[in-house]
């Protein structure tokens, strides 16, 4: 079986290993993913303007955008498990990037909507990057390279938030194009971006340190997709699988919220935005939304390296006590910041909130691959799409006639009482012993007490 070259650490600056380019062409193409599938957000005024959207429509929108992702990531999640990561993430980001260009032909709420939906598969993206970096380090820096892979993918949530009122604005002011026209321009080069890197993504990674899926099936060094086809089952007969399910929908969940209403937030509840021109009040508004996700620069790193060193210390269930403390933190930050009606104060309790979310997510990751390692993307998958599952339960909260920073306390309730089944997480003594044998021999590696093979050590 693959997985005895795996990387004992991270090499930020090494792009030769076959580790460290999967890490490196992960996180990217995740960050694209995430940038293309929350693109529009930042300029839903001027859609919300030019299609004469409602109120609730707008709630529709939002839960569309993710509602897709569910079934995607439960698809995506098998899929990797039988042809491998690299044909997976090629394919999804060739064919995510057509609805990503197709949103510019939306002329209606309906088209806008479906255009809308269909964008919410790339989020499945998400899925992939963990396989891949499961598949490529060792138990221990695992979590860190998950935490940070996908936290900077993430980060991609954000900087969508800032880039995109500035191409908006780049169109109209140097291009010469109509506002109509502007923001259709924004999400066709965006799409575009999408299809190349899915071609670069075949070009340059493998499956695992030892080779391509396809060709160690081949020579026997990996079994048949025939014999893989229960994991999926096996998994779902979990049940922590289904408590990750939970506790990912209601971090990852709100994350994917926030993106979808931070700058309409921002925009509709603080009188600062209201005294500014339109096109200035949307780049300030998306400057500010854009920093709950830039917070992915590192929390979520933060949250997947002490997911790590709780496990090294304490085993599995210290990961799972990391995550209890994290995801109660994330509640108790969002219901202050629900509070917040001066925009000095909402600024850094957003930030401070922000930050639990993503340890949230990142510890949540430390603790996937330890659940079933012969059925890898099927859990990847179930829990993945719990995040999106979180995201359509909380997007009816924001569809319906209550005021936003009501339902912003309630979700942060909601999240307080989902932090306690984090304890339904737990681990045979079987488990923990195998975990811990896993660990100490990646340890011995790391330090040089056993030699890692030449041809894939991790330069």
């Amino acid at each position: 079986m693959p997985g005895s070259d795996k990387a004992t650490r991270i090499r930020l600056w090494d792009f030769s290993s076959v580790q460290m380019r999967a890490f490196h062409m992960s996180w990217f193409a995740f960050f694209l993913c995430f940038f293309a599938w929350f693109g529009i957000a930042p300029l839903m005024t001027v859609v919300r303007k030019e299609l004469s959207l409602t109120h609730s429509q707008i709630g529709w929108c939002v839960i569309g955008s993710v509602a897709a992702t569910i079934f995607a990531r439960l698809f995506i999640g098998w899929l990797c498990d039988q042809i491998g990561p690299r044909r997976t993430y090629t394919w999804l980001l060739v064919i995510g990037s057509l609805p990503v260009m197709g949103i510019g032909l939306a002329r209606s709420f309906e088209t806008f909507l479906l255009f809308r939906v269909l964008i919410g598969c790339i989020g499945a993206s998400f899925v992939i990057t963990q396989y891949h970096t499961s598949k490529m380090f060792a138990p221990n820096c695992i979590g860190t390279a998950n935490a940070t892979s996908a936290g900077w993918g993430n980060l991609g949530g954000g900087v969508t938030q800032m880039i995109m009122p500035l191409l908006f604005a780049l169109s109209i002011g140097v291009f010469g194009l109509s506002t109509a026209m502007g923001w259709r321009a924004c999400m066709i080069v965006v799409g575009l971006l999408c299809m190349t890197t899915g071609l670069a993504y075949y070009k340059f990674t493998q499956d695992t340190p030892e080779g391509n899926f396809k060709d160690l099936r081949a020579s026997g060094r990996m079994p048949k997709r025939s014999d893989s086809r229960g994991a999926f089952l096996q998994a779902c007969k979990d049940p922590r699988v289904w408590a990750l399910f939970v506790v990912y929908g209601a971090c990852f969940g709100v994350e994917l919220t926030i993106n979808n209403v931070a700058a309409l937030y921002f925009l509709d509840y603080f009188d600062y935005f209201k005294e500014l021109p339109t096109a200035r009040a949307i780049g300030m508004a998306g400057l500010f939304a854009g920093l709950f996700g830039l917070m992915n620069l590192f929390a979520r790193t933060l949250g997947g390296m002490m997911g790590d060193r709780m496990g090294m210390r304490f085993g599995l269930r210290g990961r799972v006590r990391w995550l209890f403390v994290v995801l109660l933190g994330e509640g108790i930050a969002l219901m202050l910041f629900s509070q917040m009606n001066v925009l000095v104060l909402a600024i850094p309790m957003m930030i401070i909130f922000s930050l639990f979310v993503q340890m949230s997510e990142g510890a949540t990751y430390s603790i996937v691959p330890f659940v079933n390692k012969k059925s890898l993307g099927a859990v990847s998958g179930i829990v993945g799409a719990g995040g999106n599952a979180g995201a359509v339960a909380a997007g009816f909260l924001f569809k319906s006639e209550l005021p936003w920073n009501t339902s912003f306390w309630i979700l942060g309730l909601i999240v307080s009482c989902v932090s306690l089944l984090v304890f339904a997480v737990r681990f045979s003594p079987a488990a923990e012993k195998e975990s811990k044998s896993e660990l100490e021999a990646a340890l011995a590696i790391q330090s040089g007490a056993i030699l890692q093979p030449v041809s894939v050590r991790a330069r």
